[in-house]
Parts: C-alpha cells; sequence; structure tokens
C-alpha cells in the first residue's frame, strides 16, 4: 500500500473537536500517513510552493481534510490551490503531478446530515456542495475518491458523551477509507 499524505486545514486545531481526533488516530500509523498541518507549517501564511510540490510528488494518494466553512476549505487551503496548482506543474502543457494520483477529501460539518439534502436547511446535497473539489480533481487529472465526512457537533457547542462516542467509530472508520482508497 502507497503512503497517504493528508493534508490537514485547520486554524485551530487545538480547538477543534473533530478534526483534531482524525489527526490523534492517523498519527497512530506513521508508516501509512504523512499528516502535514498548513496552519502549523505556515503560520504566517506564506507557503513554501516548492515544498509542498515536492511533498505531492513523493505520495500516490492525496487527502485534503478540513472543517466545512461557509460551503468551502478554509481561507489557507484555498491559498494552497492557487499557489500550489500551478500552471506547468499541475495543469497545462507539462502540468501531470496530479495525472493517476488518488485525490479525496474529508471534511467535518457543523450541522446534522439532513441539512445536506435538497429539503434540509442547506438545500443542496454534500456532493452538490462540494462540486468544485471534484472538478477541480477533474482538471488536474487526479482520481477523485469517495468523500469522507463527519456532521456535528456544532463548534459552538460543547459535544455530548454519545457525539464523543460517534466521533472515536468515525475515526477508526477514516483510517479504514483512507486504506481502502489508498491501495
Amino acid at each position: 500500500m502507497a503512503k497517504t499524505l493528508v493534508i490537514v486545514s485547520h486554524p485551530d486545531i487545538e480547538r477543534s473537536v473533530v478534526n483534531k481526533r482524525w489527526v490523534q488516530e492517523l498519527e497512530q500509523y506513521p508508516e501509512e500517513f504523512t499528516v502535514h498541518e498548513l496552519y502549523r507549517e505556515y503560520p504566517d501564511g506564506k507557503i513554501d510552493v516548492a515544498a509542498e510540490q515536492r511533498l505531492v510528488e513523493k505520495h500516490e494518494n492525496i487527502v485534503l481534510q478540513f472543517p466545512v466553512y461557509w460551503f468551502n476549505c478554509t481561507p489557507l487551503l484555498k491559498q494552497w490551490f492557487d499557489d500550489v496548482l500551478a500552471f506547468g506543474w499541475a495543469y497545462g502543457p507539462g502540468g501531470d503531478a496530479f495525472r493517476g494520483r488518488n485525490l479525496g477529501i474529508a471534511v467535518s460539518f457543523g450541522s446534522p446530515e439532513g441539512s445536506y439534502a435538497h429539503d434540509g436547511a442547506v438545500g443542496y446535497t454534500v456532493a452538490e456542495t462540494l462540486r468544485p473539489f471534484e472538478l477541480t480533481a477533474n482538471y488536474i487529472q487526479a482520481n477523485y475518491q469517495p468523500v469522507f465526512r463527519f456532521h456535528g457537533p456544532d463548534s459552538n457547542v460543547a459535544p455530548s458523551a454519545e457525539q464523543l462516542a460517534a466521533l472515536a467509530q468515525n475515526a477508526a472508520d477514516y483510517v479504514e477509507h483512507l486504506r481502502k482508497y489508498g491501495r
């Protein structure tokens, strides 16, 4: 199995419930997963493009892990896309760095799963909401993998014991998900 690069983009990972728990789970398997936290690596927001490109090139499987903010990724991950996915490297003539690589996303939502339905509070499905990431994967010729996700708890409310138990199971499921699509 090829080692998987998990690019974590959470601006306050220490206060995170879901993303922090996922990172803790992944770090138990350093032989399988490279956990790369953008906000820790670049607290000033200045991304080392060459270093990021080399890191991607060392892995066959890439996962972008982030909390969904306003139906999108975090600002630093958006900057990562803008800076790292450069013309001639990720797309355009000679831009084949992602060709044949698996690219997936793991996202946390601070709202119930039912919110992401046509008759829910959001009015769109998870797949519809995250379509720009699928389009990006297709554009850079990566193999887009099924989305991994967790709904709740709301980041403004302390999680219940039941939610923490569900998250513990979800974290174990996350590792299995990555193993399945990392082959």
